[in-house]
């Protein structure tokens, strides 16, 4: 895979309200089960295995019938305080079973559905990657699997709290979202911001959530000593940081990210892609990317640099 806004959110970025938690507020409220669904593809195993390094108790592929077995034996545990499951289209019919599982589960503890999807591209392309087949079968195409497959998931993505599109992701930056959504007491910052530095002769890149253009900033391309050299060099850096625009242009554009990025999380996005564009991609556009990235981890943010157009640093 290229590697849970709800918290109910939708990490796409579609918004949807909350489902409701009938559980009472007293007794054995501090159990929480989490199902894991998706699609083929999408990043459940390693979802679980993330489930498991933050202390959930973890059980892959458990028949749908069992889970209400499952959660009666988490509330009666006094070592079990929080677990996870995957049910998935290895179900067969007996996937329909699961809305009135989840209505009856909602009533006896704290259940969050995590839904898993990525684009019908990025799954064909794992299950190139990986040559296994797919859960439905070897007698028809992954194409027509995976059609197949969203169908039969839809009632169950319905009634997700939390939708993540992994399309984006790399197993690294999965688990990462994963652990900032679930881990305890860190839920307030859960997004991935790429800030991404690219030339405009190259193209605006297609993954870009927000674009800025650098252009109106001096170029360092026009002084000779700088030329071979990218924003990542010192002097290059210090050049281009010379000027009141580049510190006006990094502060406003700071302050104005750090005020928008929590409202976006609100909104359900999971992963944010901020470009900064100059003409070559090479001295101005690096170096924002690079500041503007300083920035936002200060401010406690999970952050990565892409440098698109540029070489390797010198």
């Amino acid at each position: 895979m290229s590697s849970a806004k709800r918290t109910t959110r939708r990490a796409s970025g579609t918004h949807a309200d909350p489902k409701p938690q009938t559980v009472p507020t007293h007794g054995r409220d501090q159990h929480e089960l989490v199902i894991i669904s998706g699609m083929s593809g999408a990043g459940k195993a390693s979802a679980l295995k993330t489930f498991e390094d933050l202390g959930y108790y973890c059980v892959d592929n458990l028949p749908a019938g069992l889970i209400t077995n499952f959660a009666d034996l988490v509330l009666d545990s006094l070592e079990i305080q929080r677990a996870a499951l995957v049910v998935d289209i290895r179900e067969g019919a007996r996937l329909d079973k699961l809305p009135q599982i989840l209505a009856s589960l909602r009533r006896m503890l704290k259940t969050t559905v995590l839904f898993l999807e990525a684009d019908e591209e990025a799954l064909v392309r794992r299950y190139s990657e990986t040559r296994r087949p797919h859960p439905l079968g070897r007698q028809h195409t992954v194409k027509s699997s995976l059609t197949a497959e969203r169908r039969r998931l839809k009632p169950v993505k319905a009634l997700a709290d939390v939708v993540l599109d992994t399309t984006k992701f790399n197993v690294h930056e999965l688990r990462a979202s994963l652990i900032e959504r679930f881990q305890a007491g860190n839920r307030d910052k859960n997004v991935l911001i790429s800030c991404v530095s690219f030339g405009y002769r190259e193209g605006v890149p297609e993954d870009a959530d927000l674009v800025f253009d650098v252009r109106f900033l001096p170029n360092p391309h026009f002084i000779p000593k700088f030329r071979p050299h990218t924003g990542q060099h010192p002097e290059v850096a210090k050049y281009i940081r010379s000027f009141p625009q580049t510190r006006e242009f990094i502060r406003r554009i700071s302050e104005l990210l750090i005020y928008l990025i929590p409202h976006y999380i609100g909104e359900g996005k999971s992963y944010l892609t901020i470009a900064f564009g100059c003409t070559g991609g090479k001295h101005r556009s690096v170096m924002i990317a690079e500041d503007v990235r300083k920035r936002l981890a200060k401010a406690g943010y999970q952050v990565k640099v892409v440098h698109r157009d540029s070489p390797v640093a010198t």
